[in-house]
């Protein structure tokens, strides 16, 4: 497991050191409600440990990166979304829309999700 990042916002989260509506947490990943949320449900979801993005990823994360997904679909069933569906995204790197660089992905759902053609 990772160091956490004393700058990063999102390993504060993780530690609690910034209040966040946290709606998961164990000593592998954390989650909690976007504050711009672009869905009925959109969860940020985080390793605990300190990663910039996927490519800062190892062959040796590929458990801790099933992990989230099986936590994401843990929480999607949690919050009632398991049937209707709903998406896990990762942005990573600035031209995919990442600004917070801690790998995080996106649980959204609670609606119909369309793809925009940009």
């Amino acid at each position: 497991m990772r160091n956490f990042d004393s700058d990063c916002i999102f390993c504060k989260i993780a530690k609690g050191e910034i209040s966040s509506e946290i709606v998961y947490q164990d000593e592998f990943v954390t989650a909690f409600k976007d504050l711009s949320p672009v869905a009925p449900v959109h969860i940020l979801m985080v390793p605990n440990g300190h990663y910039l993005d996927l490519n800062d990823c190892a062959e040796s994360d590929k458990e801790l990166l099933g992990y989230i997904l099986l936590v994401g679909a843990k929480i999607a069933k949690q919050l009632g979304i398991d049937q209707s569906g709903y998406r896990i995204i990762v942005n990573d790197g600035p031209d995919a829309g990442q600004t917070v660089f801690h790998l995080h992905f996106h649980l959204l759902g609670g609606r119909p999700l369309a793809f925009k053609n940009q």
